[in-house]
């Protein structure tokens, strides 16, 4: 005769949808604490950082979909894929667009020059 706690034990052999779902739930909050916590200043560098590990999950996804049998896999392989991809160009534009801010506005030095305004940092 089986006991309960054997029946539990070969009922439970794998991992379930809960134990997924918790892992997932546990890291949702762990990671809007974390992002929540950053100062302003460091966003940027921090974004750069997040394109390169997204770049890394849409290896990941390519890599497990090249394994998907079946077309729910194919098409939650090809979801992750899209999903992977718009985030790391959407990434990378807004990286861009933020450093884009930090850069001189190189009209206005040849302005100076072209009115016959002599600037006082070219004397020697």
């Amino acid at each position: 005769m089986i006991g309960p706690v054997a029946v539990i034990a070969q009922t439970s052999s794998g991992t379930g949808i809960i134990e997924y779902l918790t892992v997932f739930v546990l890291a949702a909050f762990v990671g809007i604490e974390v992002v929540s916590k950053v100062p302003s200043i460091l966003h940027t560098p921090l974004m750069s950082g997040s394109n390169a590990i997204h770049g890394i999950v849409l290896v990941g996804a390519l890599t497990i979909m090249g394994e998907a049998h079946g077309t729910p896999q194919l098409v939650l392989g090809f979801l992750a894929i899209f999903l992977a991809t718009l985030n790391v160009v959407g990434g990378f534009v807004v990286t861009d667009r933020m450093l884009e801010m930090f850069k001189a506005k190189p009209e206005k030095r040849p302005a100076a020059q072209a009115s016959g305004v002599e600037d006082p940092g070219d004397r020697a």
